[in-house]
């Protein structure tokens, strides 16, 4: 039995092969999905919708801080807890040290799996696409960072 992702894979190949288009948004294949009768919510894909949609609005939520920084509010974690990982949620103005420190770990390793998942798609792609010049990406991100530090207090 194909899991929950596969099936949606399997909806995005069908769109794609079906309406014959190469590139749309998601919200275009999930309203073709739906209008073929491929998908309807039940009631737990609901409440992970709202669960979904309550992580994207916390991911969003900044304040700022006495010393005029814009800071991210909310902060999640994943734990285990009797051999169950949950991700539980906490305002940066009252976490523990535990919980934000946990936090800011899980998404620096959040930063460097990206990272490394875009330099495995960039080697890839020259490998072979084989462009007539190989596509190229530094990921030292001081500079970027001292950048944006120095336009944010110009701000």
């Amino acid at each position: 039995m194909a899991t929950y992702h596969e099936q949606l894979q399997t909806f995005a190949d069908r769109f794609f092969r079906e309406t014959g288009v190469v590139r749309a948004t998601r919200a275009e294949m999930a309203s073709w999905v739906i209008a073929h009768g491929l998908w309807s919510p039940s009631p737990q894909a609901l409440a992970k919708m709202l669960a979904d949609d309550l992580s994207a609005a916390m991911r969003e939520d900044y304040y700022v801080d006495p010393q005029g920084r814009h800071v991210r509010t909310k902060h999640a974690a994943r734990i285990v807890e009797a051999g169950v990982q949950s991700t539980f949620w906490s305002d940066i103005r009252f976490a523990s040290p535990e919980h934000m420190t946990l936090a800011f770990k899980q998404r620096r390793n959040q930063i460097v799996a990206d990272s490394f998942q875009l330099k495995t798609d960039i080697d890839s792609y020259n490998e072979n696409q084989q462009p007539p010049v190989a596509l190229q990406m530094s990921f030292d991100l001081t500079d970027d960072l001292e950048e944006l530090a120095a336009a944010r207090r110009v701000a």
